[in-house]
């Protein structure tokens, strides 16, 4: 066969190209890197605005939403060992940070991703949120993370133990455990 007579062959005659159609690796897909205090200062309106467009709010609660979480942010930076990440591909896509609490616990404050990331293969270790939460307790020698929610917040306590958070089989320092949050914990 000549390949006029290849090109001139009714499509329904020639072989289906087996090439499949997929993105990035979820791992090439967004670079995680830290972000020194400076720079976070820097990022405040950036990261602002991937807190209130994740929140799941209409305009007026995520600004009202996302001035809080700065402020919170504000406060943490201050805290010795403070460590913020952020998720990137052509833009910032998510970022996570925390703090250590003592040499085996540190508490992670933020995890901030989009909801499809909740949502979708939350238990695979290339979700972005795993790879965020993994990476803080690894930087800081592979100790246990600690973080805490409301018992009423049923849809971030479900992403949390999908991440791999457990919650915590007794309280700490023999404080009750019918409080209005819950305290997970998360080991590397």
């Amino acid at each position: 066969m000549t390949m006029t007579e290849h090109a001139l062959r009714p499509l329904r005659e020639r072989p289906r190209s087996r090439v499949r159609q997929q993105g990035p690796s979820p791992w090439e897909a967004e670079r995680v890197r830290p972000l020194t205090r400076c720079q976070v200062t820097d990022h405040f309106p950036e990261l602002g605005a991937l807190y209130a467009a994740n929140s799941g709010t209409g305009p007026w609660e995520g600004s009202r939403l996302s001035r809080a979480f700065l402020w919170r942010l504000r406060l943490d930076m201050r805290r010795p060992g403070f460590s913020l990440l952020i998720a990137e591909n052509a833009a910032t896509t998510a970022c996570a940070y925390g703090f250590p609490l003592s040499a085996r616990l540190f508490a992670i404050r933020e995890i901030v991703v989009r909801p499809r990331v909740r949502q979708q293969f939350p238990d695979r270790d290339w979700n972005l949120a795993r790879r965020l939460q993994r990476r803080l307790l690894t930087d800081h020698g592979g100790v246990t993370g600690i973080t805490v929610a409301r018992r009423s917040d049923t849809r971030t306590l479900g992403a949390l133990r999908s991440w791999g958070w457990r919650d915590v089989a007794a309280a700490p320092y023999g404080g009750p455990l019918c409080g209005p949050c819950r305290i997970l914990l998360l080991d590397v």
